[in-house]
């Protein structure tokens, strides 16, 4: 796993923007653009692609142990940093799309008031019970002796 593939998973499971990442790589000193860290996150194939750092990496480990824990001097504690983070994304509102509903397959069926004619019932053929044939076995029972013989 490369250091890319770290950064990456952390940013997922922490549900990281880029700004942020960039405000905790400068609680450590370390600056960097958002573009040059989304060079990290870009495809391995892409011809923009950066490789992740060691340096990179281990000061970003650093700024986010000091964003969620904090300083000695001011300690925070780290599920309440990570709730402010679900809290700043924002939610998709679904109140855009009209509501779906299906049209009934027969027009007449979903009417409550009417019977459905039966010129709908008379296209429907009726089901035909084909005559029973017997069965042929095909393979003989086999009795098997293997291992001890049990009592019945």
């Amino acid at each position: 796993m490369t250091n890319n593939d770290i950064l990456k998973k952390l940013r997922v499971a922490l549900m990281l923007r880029d700004d942020q990442i960039v405000e905790i790589l400068e609680l450590v000193d370390f600056r960097i653009t958002k573009s040059e860290l989304g060079a990290f996150f870009r495809a391995e194939d892409h011809p923009n692609y950066m490789e992740c750092g060691d340096q990179v990496l281990r000061n970003f480990l650093n700024g986010l142990v000091i964003h969620l824990r904090g300083t000695k001097e001011n300690p925070k504690n780290p599920t309440d940093v990570l709730s402010k983070h679900k809290a700043e994304i924002p939610k998709k509102d679904t109140t855009d799309r009209p509501e779906f509903k299906a049209a009934p397959k027969d027009a007449e069926r979903a009417r409550g008031d009417q019977k459905p004619s039966k010129s709908a019932a008379a296209t429907k053929k009726p089901f035909k019970k084909k005559p029973a044939t017997p069965k042929i076995q095909v393979v003989e029972k086999v009795v098997y002796k293997n291992g001890k013989n049990k009592k019945s």
